[in-house]
C-alpha cells in the first residue's frame, strides 16, 4: 500500500481484511474492478511478487471490514471459479 492508501485506512479507522487470493493478477484486477463499480474501495497486495514467482505468491484482494459481506456477495461467483481453478491438476 502507498502512504496515501495507508493514511486513508487509518483515517477511516477500519481494519482491512483479505477476502480473496488469486493466482493470476488479472483475475485480481477483474475482482477489484467489480468492487469499484459497486462503490467498494479495495486494494490488491502482492501483484509484483506474484509476477516474479507466481507459484509461491497469491495476489490478495482486501477491503475494509465494514464492506466485507457486500464484497463477498458481489464476488461470490468469481471467487468460486478461482478456487475451482486452483484445484485443477491439468
Amino acid at each position: 500500500m502507498t502512504d496515501r492508501e495507508l493514511s486513508h485506512v487509518s483515517s477511516a479507522g477500519d481494519e482491512m481484511v483479505t477476502i480473496a487470493k488469486f493466482l493470476e493478477p488479472v483475475n485480481g484486477q477483474l475482482a477489484k474492478g467489480m468492487l469499484e463499480s459497486a462503490g467498494i474501495e479495495s486494494f490488491l497486495l502482492g501483484e509484483n511478487a506474484n509476477s516474479m514467482m507466481a507459484f509461491a505468491f497469491r495476489v490478495r484482494l482486501q477491503v475494509a471490514r465494514r464492506d466485507e459481506a457486500a464484497a463477498n456477495e458481489i464476488l461470490a461467483d468469481l471467487i468460486e471459479n478461482e478456487s475451482e481453478g486452483s484445484n485443477d491438476e491439468s
